[in-house]
């Protein structure tokens, strides 16, 4: 009995992913939709990266709330509370009247999304609990194949004269299914946090410091997103105006981001599930996405770019986020719920903040800048976690 209620948890987190899959288009679904956006709302790209920044209002404000509540009532309530309103956000920003109205419903796709984190993490981390780094990773998986099936979808509508909203719509219809099934699924008992008394981070784990390691990895919550939100939201566009590429060939390079991120989750999951620890994938990862930034900006060549696309998708979309989730829970687990709305807290600062800077740096110095800057927050996490991976082995000596 107890090996097939174990069997129907699986299933719980196959449920959970598929979350993330929705997400996944949800996060670059405006992005891949620019040109039809722009046209309805009367407005220019950098209106659209503004939009965008707005979801990351919505988890800002929100992330501190929804962790406290994912704790408290559970696990299940939290996820089919960002269901709701992920479904509401996909069907109202379709029918948007105008980019000001679009931006208020932007921050309720970020609001929905930090249900999503502080519930389905801890969710899947407390179902695969014998291996928190895999789980989290998996995320990302999911997310990444939802990057790359969108352009693909988007570009079969373009291609047979369809309307673009079939792409908003088909994701309302997957969260109605899915949340069908989540009202029903089993969560594991441990769904509830327990009492204050038994969940201390200070009495679970005496040795780190939040205010050097836990601050620290927070940090690297912020530059792990900005690397893969800049270039998620601008590479289209740039190979565009900047490289004079097709639209269609300036979509591949999504699929191709996408694709390496898939690939970099398949091959970490394994790695940090028998021989490296995650931490230490918070330094590799993040110097290559520099070093490739760096290239791009100063080659301006179209090969670079794509290639490019294969290998930022690979190295800062490849589960770096949900690695240095781990990483943190790892080091504080006396509040999961908590541990990861902190790290996504920062996240979502970085999603409103750097994507509204691209805005300002498109509009005044060029939208090629952008990956200069997004460069330059990269290197600043290089730091960061070099720091990170010195403290933690120090820490578990």
């Amino acid at each position: 009995m107890k090996e097939k209620r174990f069997n129907i948890l699986y299933l719980t987190a196959f449920c959970i992913y598929i979350n993330y899959f929705i997400h996944g288009i949800g996060v670059s679904i405006l992005a891949q939709n620019t040109n039809f956006l722009q046209a309805q709302w009367n407005t220019n790209h950098s209106t659209i990266l503004y939009i965008i920044s707005a979801m990351g209002i919505g988890r800002f404000v929100v992330l501190p709330i929804s962790g406290a509540i994912s704790d408290k009532f559970g696990r299940r309530v939290t996820i089919l509370s960002g269901m709701i309103l992920y479904a509401l956000f996909f069907a109202l920003i379709y029918n948007a009247p105008n980019a000001k109205v679009a931006f208020f419903i932007a921050i309720l796709g970020g609001v929905a999304n930090s249900f999503f984190d502080t519930g389905c993490i801890p969710a899947v981390l407390e179902i695969l609990s014998a291996s928190t780094g895999f789980a989290s990773i998996l995320t990302k998986l999911f997310i990444s194949i939802g990057q790359y099936m969108l352009p693909i979808f988007v570009g079969y509508l373009a291609g047979n004269h369809l309307n673009y909203g079939y792409s908003f719509l088909l994701c309302v219809a997957l969260l109605i299914i899915n949340g069908i099934a989540l009202m029903f699924l089993p969560f594991p008992k441990s769904e509830v946090a327990k009492p204050k008394d038994e969940t201390s981070v200070d009495e679970k784990n005496t040795k780190a410091n939040f205010f050097k390691d836990g601050l620290a990895i927070i940090l690297i919550g912020f530059t792990s997103t900005a690397t893969f939100q800049i270039f998620l939201n601008v590479n289209k566009a740039y190979a565009m105006t900047v490289l004079g590429m097709t639209e269609s060939m300036a979509g591949k390079i999504q699929s191709y981001y996408a694709l390496g991120s898939i690939l970099a989750v398949l091959i970490t999951a394994v790695l940090v599930k028998k021989w490296i620890k995650p931490v230490n994938f918070l330094f590799i990862y993040p110097l290559i996405s520099a070093i490739t930034l760096f290239t791009i900006f100063i080659t301006k060549s179209e090969v670079m770019c794509i290639a490019g696309g294969f290998i930022i998708g690979f190295t800062a979309a490849g589960g770096v986020l949900q690695l240095t989730v781990a990483t943190m829970i790892d080091l504080f687990q006396g509040s999961k719920g908590k541990m990861t709305s902190l790290v996504m807290l920062s996240s979502s600062i970085a999603t409103f903040s750097t994507t509204a800077m691209a805005g300002v740096i498109t509009n005044n110095f060029g939208i090629e800048y952008t990956l200069l800057f997004a460069g330059m927050i990269t290197m600043i996490g290089v730091l960061v976690a070099i720091f990170v991976n010195t403290r933690y082995y120090k820490l578990n000596k």
